[in-house]
């Protein structure tokens, strides 16, 4: 998991982990939405989905038995950007 942008604090180690992840709930947003998500509209969910705060070594356990590493938060934007085009790809030939 990316932890740069996500650790609350150095000498406690926490991070804030989007429950669900981050990049999921941008990409069901945007299945709604019917279009790609503008920069805003990625910020303002980043800023506004339910998160948890935990240990570093809880969230890698989380990210483990998901499968997947979650977005970094403070580069929500760019991460989501980088990734998009991988899971619209898988999505449409889903369905």
């Amino acid at each position: 998991m990316p932890i740069s942008s996500n650790v609350m604090s150095q000498g406690e180690n926490l991070l804030i982990v989007p429950v669900p992840s981050l990049v999921s709930t941008l990409l069901r947003a945007e299945q709604d939405k019917g279009s790609p998500l503008t920069e805003t509209e990625v910020l303002s969910i980043r800023d506004n989905c339910p998160s948890i705060v935990m240990p570093v070594d809880v969230a890698a356990k989380v990210a483990e038995g998901r499968g997947y590493d979650d977005i970094d938060l403070g580069k929500a934007w760019e991460a989501w950007q980088a990734i998009r085009p991988s899971l619209i790809d898988r999505d449409a030939t889903a369905t």
